[in-house]
């Protein structure tokens, strides 16, 4: 029999704040993390607007001479576990390391590094590239530094599918210690990808947002009046434990996961199903997983880009698979307001998504102001609702059509 899995820790950075308090009061009052693009001079970009993270010192939580090793996205996501790890109340020490792992993905890794560097070797050429250059680019150096900083020696690894990252990580994870290889894994997903060359592909790509001159008004999922998505930055992390291991040590436990779902769209490289068929296949895996019904969900936090093709597409698939009782569940998404964290965007969900129990609390759809027709789900304009929430799933869909699903129920 499979151990069940709790989830006991929290740790998010994000632009809507620094630690999760500053998260979930932002999420409670629909504030907008979006602005005006600071670390570069964006004047001839087509989109200059991201919801970058203000006000990070990483000397508050990481060694000063460490720092310079590390990329953003590895700051981003070693600050992050180390706040869940903290927020566990878990001891890591010689008896138990070896039962501790990590799995923390990012969608593109050090991009803004490989800029730098490379522009570096055209000025002054390659004696000049820094000896940490590697290690501050490759994505599985977020789950490296992890493990050094806590003294982890269990499984260790980084998944990476681009949009999809956080989730699978946590599913991943999850199963894990599903099958005994360890007790407890520190698990999600990072990224920082705010650099000239990941704005200017993604605007090459024709999908991000050129509201510039509103920017706390440009991710608008699910409204007719969207353009595009909103590139964030950030990283989430939760800390599972086996039930029985949680227990044993007097853990306050948050929300259970109990199910993960995954599947291919095998059917365009960017653009998802347009009937949401891989979507719909990925919902009933997780649901299979959790051994639920459909009727057994109260809430779903979507994948929700502010994306023509995705907000229709997962609006489809929610409305195929939830028949009838789709139009009882509550359908947010909270890239309304945090923007779209790619690699990281899963784990954030998977914070919010368990807050959302632990405080009986649906978050908004901000922007929502005028109805798409092809999106008629209840998608908690504007407002959070104080709701009961028993169970939620958690939506992630990446470009190569890999899907990820979460859910996490209330624990009892």
């Amino acid at each position: 029999m499979k151990k069940r899995v709790v989830v006991t820790g929290l740790g998010t950075i994000t632009p809507l704040g620094l630690n999760v308090e500053e998260n979930l009061l932002a999420i409670q009052s629909g504030k907008s993390g979006v602005g005006k693009i600071t670390r570069f001079d964006c004047e001839q970009y087509t989109t200059q607007i991201a919801a970058e993270v203000k006000g990070y010192d990483p000397t508050q939580s990481i060694d000063p001479k460490s720092i310079k090793q590390m990329d953003l996205f590895i700051q981003y996501s070693l600050t992050a576990a180390l706040m869940a790890h903290q927020d566990s109340g878990l001891e890591i020490n010689d008896a138990n390391a070896e039962r501790v792992g990590v799995m923390v993905g990012a969608g593109l890794g050090g991009i803004g590094t490989i800029e730098e560097t490379h522009k570096t070797i055209l000025e002054k050429g390659p004696r000049r590239v820094s000896p940490f250059f590697i290690p501050k680019i490759i994505a599985n150096l977020a789950p490296g530094q992890i493990s050094i900083a806590l003294g982890a020696k269990g499984p260790n690894a980084c998944t990476v599918t681009a949009c999809t990252t956080g989730t699978h990580n946590i599913g991943d994870a999850a199963k894990i210690i599903e099958r005994g290889d360890a007790d407890v894994m520190i698990a999600g997903g990072t990224e920082s990808t705010i650099s000239p060359l990941a704005v200017g592909g993604f605007g090459a790509m024709r999908a991000l947002s050129k509201r510039n001159d509103e920017p706390e008004l440009a991710s608008r999922p699910f409204d007719l009046d969207r353009d595009g998505f909103v590139m964030g930055e950030g990283a989430g992390i939760v800390v599972l434990e086996s039930l029985e291991h949680a227990q044993k040590r007097g853990a306050r436990i948050y929300a259970e996961l109990a199910g993960y779902g995954m599947s291919a769209d095998a059917h365009h490289m960017t653009a998802p199903s347009p009937d949401g068929e891989g979507a719909i296949r990925c919902m009933q895996a997780a649901l299979t997983d959790a051994q639920m019904n459909t009727d057994d969900l109260d809430y779903i936090n979507a994948h929700g880009t502010s994306t023509q093709l995705n907000d229709a597409g997962e609006t489809a698939a929610i409305k195929a698979l939830f028949k009838d009782h789709a139009k009882q569940l509550k359908v947010s998404s909270t890239k309304s307001m945090t923007g779209h964290l790619l690699g990281a965007a899963g784990g954030v969900e998977a914070v919010y998504s368990v807050l959302s129990i632990h405080h009986q609390f649906v978050p908004p759809t901000i922007n929502y102001t005028t109805p798409d027709p092809a999106c008629d789900l209840d998608y908690v304009p504007n407002e959070a609702q104080q709701h009961k929430v028993e169970a939620v799933l958690s939506n992630s869909f990446g470009f190569g059509g890999t899907n990820g699903c979460l859910i996490f129920k209330k624990f009892s």
